[in-house]
């Protein structure tokens, strides 16, 4: 089969100016909460993009761990690419991609550290092995055999096996503030709905987009 083959209609409904909620995270939680109504795998999922020193754009996926007015939250390793991306240029791009109920969230922002505490709060609730596995791994560096990892991340075990896990001074977590937030709804015939929050001062804007 040729990929160009590969096409389906988007029919679950449209998305219409009068449902929108006036704040985009109040729109956010309501989708998210129908997202993970509808079991979505993995609906806290999200794309985060950023840009190295050469102008070249990076996507991965990470877990989004809240939201609120203030923005929304990850946590990684201080010395992954990403965060170094950050450090050098802190735009950042987030998608959600809710395939199943042809459904999109796109988000620009500026990504900013968390403090201390909320990252020892958060260290905290991680399950123990996860807790490990922060420590274990030196992300985005390179190794030579999983077999490293693994064995390091034995000997962490080990050692914890009885005690609490330390957090470590490499990993803490980012809050993207958003200055826009774009819903996108699939559409029959390809006219997908598009709305675009945009922060005006300390309003919201709410544009329709030509999808």
């Amino acid at each position: 089969m040729e990929l160009s083959d590969i096409r389906r209609e988007y029919t679950r409904g449209g998305l219409r100016r009068k449902d929108l909620q006036t704040d985009p995270i109040d729109q956010f939680d309501v989708w998210m909460q129908q997202a993970i109504a509808a079991k979505l795998i993995d609906p806290t999922a999200m794309t985060v993009a950023t840009v190295d020193s050469t102008g070249q754009p990076f996507q991965r996926i990470v877990l989004l761990k809240d939201v609120s007015k203030d923005g929304f939250v990850f946590y990684t390793n201080l010395g992954s690419r990403k965060a170094k991306h950050i450090e050098e240029n802190s735009k950042v791009s987030i998608h959600f991609p809710w395939n199943p109920i042809e459904r999109q969230v796109h988000i620009t922002g500026t990504a900013e550290k968390l403090t201390a505490m909320e990252n020892m709060k958060y260290f905290a609730s991680r399950p123990k092995e996860s807790q490990i596995a922060a420590i274990a791994s030196k992300q985005s560096s390179r190794i030579s055999a999983r077999g490293i990892l693994e064995g390091k991340f034995l000997e962490l075990k080990k050692k914890f096996e009885k005690g609490e896990v330390p957090i470590p001074s490499f990993w803490g977590g980012y809050r993207v503030r958003h200055d826009s937030v774009e819903f996108w709804q699939g559409g029959e015939n390809r006219l997908h709905d598009r709305f675009l929050y945009i922060k005006e001062g300390e309003n919201w804007e709410i544009e329709r987009l030509a999808p």
